[in-house]
């Protein structure tokens, strides 16, 4: 047993997200978004070196000392997979590790609504979810995953960096392919996962041109592709993939997006006030007709009016759906007003508004 797996069994214990080990630091834990101090010693940085550098791969050791900066997969069996990032720092190095737990909640665990439990039956097409580092987009793409492994029997590639969700083969066969170790980058892995023979390929993470036009080329000639970006909405997600090429080739891309696009999940992560849990709110686009015309003509700020009015589809506005979980009484009124793209909208039920620069 490794010594710092001592680590991970509290970090179980205590339900936490996150391991943060820096070192001239006591460790500490995530617990439901707040960080809470272990009652450790300060870690020195020789210690700490020698901790992380027993659970990592020689090739990875040799890549930080190189660049300062790794990430891999590490796994307790039993327990949990962890994503590990090393980096260096002014006081010498640090870790993060997230817990992935090793059993897959289901989109029912997780109270997802049945709309996105039917983007796993989908023959093909692009399906995004989004939202900022954090806010659970592994865990809803794994679950959509999850029912298509039960349901269907295809051929599914996951890509990512690293590999955090496992599926076991049910009536799928299921390739999980790590960036670093199995293939050299997304777009190497997305360009040989052509050749493949799949019919579903998760991108863990569409962070450049190459992936992304591979992706949508995937998309459109006949795969179900899952990716993930960094965006708060479903127009700011539209806009970051055709901003993302040249200008003299975004027409073109819009027409070939509005064909290939299925979906486009949003969602922005709570803690509950009501319980010690967390929730989730989502924002939901399904590509309708005039979904597609308005990504084809370029005018994405009038999304948000297709979703209002596309409840019968399942599509939701996040704001919304924040509104829904305060009514609740399952989230603060001040957390809603941090997380709501319209904040006039949460602006009255705080006690003290703050001064909003933004409407200067």
């Amino acid at each position: 047993m490794a010594k710092i797996d001592a680590f991970f069994k509290l970090m179980h214990e205590q339900g936490a997200s996150d391991l943060h080990l820096v070192s001239g630091q006591p460790p500490a834990l995530r617990i439901r978004g707040d960080m809470e101090r272990i009652k450790y010693k300060v870690l020195e940085n020789d210690e700490l070196k020698a901790m992380l550098y027993e659970i990592a791969p020689e090739a990875k050791i040799k890549q930080f000392e190189e660049t300062g900066d790794i990430d891999f997969g590490y796994e307790i069996p039993g327990v949990a997979r962890y994503r590990s990032n090393f980096f260096m720092q002014k006081n010498g190095c640090g870790a993060v590790f997230r817990q992935i737990p090793e059993e897959i909640m289901t989109a029912e665990q997780l109270g997802l609504p049945n709309v996105i439990s039917k983007l796993a039956s989908l023959p093909r097409g692009l399906v995004l979810v989004t939202g900022p580092t954090g806010s659970g987009k592994s865990t809803t793409l794994a679950a959509i995953i999850d029912v298509a492994n039960r349901t269907r029997k295809d051929h599914i590639i996951t890509v990512e960096d690293p590999i955090e969700f496992v599926h076991q083969s049910k009536g799928c066969i299921v390739n999980h392919r790590e960036v670093g170790i199995h293939t050299k980058s997304f777009s190497a892995a997305l360009r040989g996962a052509l050749r493949e023979d799949p019919d579903i390929i998760l991108v863990g993470e569409m962070r450049d041109l190459e992936t992304i036009s591979l992706a949508i080329e995937a998309a459109s000639t006949g795969h179900l592709v899952f990716g993930t970006l960094h965006t708060m909405s479903a127009p700011k997600t539209i806009d970051r993939i055709i901003e993302v090429f040249p200008a003299t080739e975004q027409a073109q891309i819009r027409s070939t997006l509005s064909d290939g696009i299925r979906a486009v999940i949003s969602q922005s992560l709570f803690k509950r006030v009501d319980k010690k849990a967390l929730c989730v709110a989502l924002e939901i686009l399904i590509a309708t007709p005039a979904a597609r015309n308005l990504i084809r003509e370029g005018k994405t700020h009038q999304i948000p009016s297709v979703i209002q009015t596309g409840k019968k589809y399942g599509m939701i506005l996040l704001d919304d759906a924040i509104m829904d979980l305060y009514e609740k009484g399952w989230i603060s009124a001040d957390d809603a007003y941090l997380k709501a793209n319209d904040k006039a909208k949460f602006r009255n039920f705080i006690k003290n508004p703050p001064a909003d620069f933004t409407e200067a």
